[in-house]
């Protein structure tokens, strides 16, 4: 049923109505902007994505070339969606995410899981906003907040809430790049906004910091070599190559988003959930890094770093702990080089080599 359907003799004009009513809707529920477009405006995914599938940039993320077909194509998700709802979600940190790079003694966590599990609070602000949209069409939707196989910042970009920046993120002339991507679904047709342009010019800030050297290209990430996905995705060792440039990121990388440019114009989170918590801001590694599994899920209950589970954690915090060159954390690590994760063991035996080796110079 389409919003016409309720009103007998209703136009064309009346629907577009209700497409403006749908947005100033999703704004009054809370997100920072709304708009629409049709499934048919990524023509370019299916290429890019199976580009980024054959050069294996994806790593251990076998899901992404599992459900190829679906991120490609949003009629393949679903086959009756006609109208996307893009929304985006706030979360600009009101402190230089940068300063944690400065005390290699504490760990540096990526500014959106310092609070609050965003899927919570972004879903449960979608599916109000769903209610509402049932309530006043009668419409068939689905939701989505990064649950599903779903090309959210190609759509974003094709809805006009921004463009994807060199670095792979989407960045707003009005948002800066901090905040969240949220998808309706609906089953009926409703005009869609344009789409956005590239911004980026001749700046490569975001490129020149990576740690890693994550982008091959501007425009192209090599996830294997992404602090965001070592921390967060990948299970086992890292590769020791990459270890020391990884510093002292326990979870998540910020460093591509806290340099952008486009940041100067970025509004404040209005969501006092995504502050941070206090424990979250600058923790010691000394104190993370003697978690248990029981100590760490009573620690980020409700937190988005909870999902990595505790082994994966603290090899993290090990990493960090041989780059910190802290001789006193040296008997926290070797606590470690027995764990019964291998990985973590691992890492305890390289933080000790590292710091050993930089107390003989």
């Amino acid at each position: 049923m389409c919003p016409a359907s309720r009103h007998p003799g209703t136009t064309q004009t009346l629907i577009s109505d209700f497409a403006q009513s749908l947005k100033s809707q999703a704004l009054a529920e809370g997100f920072s902007d709304a708009r629409i477009t049709h499934p048919d405006q990524i023509p370019h995914v299916p290429h890019h994505l199976e580009r980024f599938i054959a050069q294996g940039h994806h790593g251990q993320m076998a899901w992404m070339e599992d459900r190829l077909s679906w991120r490609a194509d949003p009629r393949v998700l679903w086959p009756d969606v006609r109208s996307i709802l893009m929304v985006a979600e706030l979360y600009t940190p009101d402190h230089d995410p940068l300063e944690n790079l400065k005390h290699p003694e504490t760990g540096n966590i990526s500014v959106y899981a310092r609070a609050k599990d965003y899927h919570d609070l972004v879903k449960k602000r979608l599916k109000r906003l769903a209610r509402w949209t049932v309530a006043e069409t009668g419409c068939a939707l689905k939701v989505f907040v990064d649950t599903a196989p779903v090309a959210e910042k190609p759509l974003a970009q094709a809805a006009g809430l921004g463009w994807q920046g060199k670095h792979t993120n989407l960045v707003s002339r009005d948002l800066g790049n901090w905040f969240f991507l949220g998808a309706i679904f609906l089953n009926i047709d409703l005009p869609k906004d344009d789409g956005e342009t590239d911004h980026c010019g001749s700046c490569r800030k975001c490129l020149d910091i990576c740690p890693t050297d994550a982008f091959p290209a501007p425009y192209q990430l090599d996830a294997r070599r992404c602090i965001s996905y070592l921390t967060i995705e990948h299970k086992g060792p890292v590769d020791p190559a990459l270890r020391p440039a990884m510093g002292n990121h326990i979870y998540g990388c910020d460093d591509c988003l806290a340099v952008c440019p486009w940041n100067k114009f970025a509004k404040q989170a209005t969501e006092l959930r995504y502050a941070a918590r206090d424990d979250l801001s600058a923790p010691a590694l000394g104190d993370l890094v003697t978690l248990d599994d029981a100590a760490f899920r009573a620690k980020f209950s409700g937190s988005p770093i909870k999902r990595i589970g505790r082994d994966r954690f603290v090899r993290n915090v090990l990493y960090a702990i041989g780059n910190s060159g802290a001789p006193a954390l040296l008997p926290k690590a070797q606590t470690l080089v027995d764990d019964p994760d291998p990985s973590v063991a691992d890492a305890a035996r390289w933080a000790i080599t590292r710091l050993t080796q930089e107390q003989k110079t």
